[in-house]
């Protein structure tokens, strides 16, 4: 019996240590339980950066001033080729537009067979003039003469000088008549008045046509001109000289040069235009539309990398960082751009520290990582 209450006691001893043991090791889990679930809401309080970025600060640079203007390509000079006889027939066209012709090359040919008639026509009357006129010189000298004899009076060896000098009139009038029939004979051939391209043609082989009827349209020179509509405002900028980097609507570019301000400004418009020479391009032609540059020179602006420049409902922005580590976005101008360099016209200070790239996921007042403590300056080419 004693036995038995002595193992009792035993058990129960036991049994009250594991209890213990297993409520010290819920006191432990219990506690450290409570510090790990504290542990993420002391993490919860802190802000997170929104984005990790780079710095950079506006680099002033020398950049090229330029000027872009629209405008027209046209002819530099346009010579209008017509018919110089009146009411001959057309029988030969030598050119069509687009030929590449010289000065002096026949263009096209008129019927020569009333000319031809007129001429010896002509020819005939001076002839009988000169005849007539030989008549009359002797006749005068006889008379002249006589007048010591007196077989003629003073009025008769006058009325035989008259009639010589006549004749004589007669004779230039007859050779003018026939200058001037050879002259129409020269016109039935039309030749080129200068060397260029032929921009348009209305002959057509039979027609019979007036005199001063056009028959061919041709660009002078083959030159062309852009020319430029600039605003009054912008006109002291721009100096003859300067040169232009032009895109035509094709695509194709050339360089040209500033031969001529106009001297008077639209009353409409207030603009003026700026006359360009360009060199020969086969893929520019007249009456095409073309943007051009105009390149005015060199000057100082501040630039900042074109990774900066964020774009936001129509209006060029960059972030700025600020003392704690937040970003302000600040609307600025742009002007040109120099390799992968843009000049702020306004908006920046020159010591801001700005977002080189990425802003486009940051808005104004984020919190940012910055990447480097020492911020680089933006570079232009």
């Amino acid at each position: 019996m004693s036995r038995f209450l002595s193992l009792n006691v035993h058990t129960s001893l036991v049994a009250l240590a594991v209890l213990g043991i297993f409520g010290a090791g819920g006191v432990l889990l219990t506690s450290t339980d409570s510090r790990a679930a504290g542990e993420p809401a002391t993490k919860a309080t802190e802000p997170r950066p929104a984005l990790t970025v780079s710095i950079v600060r506006p680099a002033p640079a020398d950049i090229s001033a330029k000027l872009q203007a629209n405008g027209n390509v046209a002819a530099w000079q346009e010579a209008s080729i017509g018919a110089e006889s009146n009411g001959l027939r057309l029988t030969e066209v030598r050119v069509n537009v687009g030929d590449v012709v010289r000065a002096g090359q026949v263009l096209a040919t008129f019927a020569p067979d009333t000319i031809q008639a007129d001429v010896a026509q002509s020819r005939a009357n001076l002839l009988e003039a000169q005849a007539n006129a030989a008549e009359a010189q002797a006749n005068a000298q006889r008379a002249n003469t006589l007048s010591q004899s007196g077989a003629l009076s003073a009025q008769q060896i006058q009325q035989y000088a008259t009639a010589a000098q006549t004749a004589q009139a007669r004779v230039e009038a007859a050779k003018a008549m026939l200058n001037a029939q050879q002259l129409r004979m020269k016109h039935t051939q039309v030749l080129a008045p200068d060397s260029g391209v032929i921009s348009a043609r209305t002959a057509t082989v039979g027609a019979v046509v007036a005199a001063g009827t056009e028959l061919f349209r041709m660009v002078r020179k083959g030159r062309l001109e852009w020319r430029a509509e600039v605003a009054s405002s912008e006109l002291a900028r721009i100096q003859v000289g300067n040169p232009v980097n032009l895109t035509a609507a094709s695509g194709a570019q050339v360089q040209g040069k500033v031969r001529m301000i106009a001297p008077t400004v639209d009353a409409q418009t207030r603009n003026a235009l700026v006359y360009v020479d360009l060199p020969s391009h086969a893929d520019i032609r007249a009456g095409m539309f073309a943007r051009g540059e105009f390149v005015l020179g060199q000057r100082s602006a501040i630039t900042v990398p074109a990774s900066a420049i964020v774009v936001r409902d129509g209006f060029s922005n960059v972030f700025e960082l600020t003392a704690d580590k937040h970003v302000r976005m600040v609307r600025v101008q742009t002007g040109q751009r120099s390799g992968e360099a843009v000049e702020i016209t306004s908006g920046l200070t020159p010591n801001a520290a700005i977002v080189a790239r990425g802003g486009a996921f940051l808005n104004d007042g984020d919190l940012v990582r910055v990447q480097s403590d020492a911020p680089t300056q933006a570079t232009s080419k």
